[in-house]
């Protein structure tokens, strides 16, 4: 049985200064008629927990939270041209240059979503060092009912390909999406 996505999850990917990507829905905090609204928890099942980390061939995923700052603003920070290059990042107005306090606002948001399970954002590491980011959002793509993206910092390029291909096969495996998009 296939499901269908509420009409709040319809909206697109959008940015806003100093935010990495977030559903429309969210950033606008759109409800449907019911009422509900993100937090609400229907982008995954009621009985659906979400996996608290994954490893792959040399890395890590751990849920991103607020402990990530200045390792998370210093990994994208230091790559923001690589990543806008990247799939599903190529249109996007994240990453721009934000102070540390704006950075660790976006990590608060982020944290919030994935108590919520209204998205779920990953930091990449390689021992403590972030070195990526894996965000898990609702979409409005037709056909698909997630969208996945990823990137890494420039100097771990070369970990790229491996580390979409790892997370791609985790989504399928692990999580309850019948149709994710991962551009």
């Amino acid at each position: 049985m296939r499901r269908t996505c509420h009409p709040w999850l319809r909206g697109d990917f959008a940015a806003t200064p100093g935010l990495r990507q977030r559903p429309v829905h969210y950033l606008a905090g759109m409800v449907d008629a019911s009422g509900a609204t993100p937090s609400s928890g229907t982008f995954v099942p009621p009985g659906f927990a979400p996996p608290g980390s994954m490893t792959g061939e040399g890395f890590r995923l751990e849920p991103l939270g607020p402990e990530h700052n200045e390792r998370d603003h210093a990994a994208w920070m230091s790559s923001v041209e690589f990543i806008h290059a990247l799939p599903g990042f190529e249109n996007s107005d994240w990453p721009s240059p934000m102070t540390l306090d704006e950075n660790l606002a976006d990590l608060d948001a982020h944290a919030k979503d994935f108590v919520d399970r209204s998205g779920f954002t990953y930091s990449i590491l390689d021992g403590d060092d972030v070195v990526g980011c894996v965000y898990i959002y609702p979409t409005a793509d037709p056909g698909h009912d997630a969208r996945i993206t990823s990137w890494v910092t420039e100097d771990r390029a070369s970990m790229e390909s491996s580390v979409r291909k790892t997370i791609e096969h985790w989504i399928r495996a692990e999580w309850p999406f019948e149709s994710p998009y991962i551009p």
